[in-house]
């Protein structure tokens, strides 16, 4: 069985985005807040903080 994690995440600009990941939700973070992506919700309101996750 393969597990995984969804999170939320608290925006700069106070909104939330929920997410799920089968990888390190510590290495999800990471990417939300760091690669290049002018399209994607959290590129465009980061930081962004995890504020609640469950595997």
């Amino acid at each position: 069985m393969v597990e995984a994690t969804v999170y939320i995440l608290r925006c700069a600009d106070g909104s939330y985005y929920t997410g799920i990941t089968k990888q390190a939700v510590e290495a999800r973070v990471w990417e939300h807040n760091n690669l290049p992506s002018e399209t994607s919700y959290t590129a465009k309101r980061r930081p962004v903080e995890l504020v609640f996750s469950e595997t």
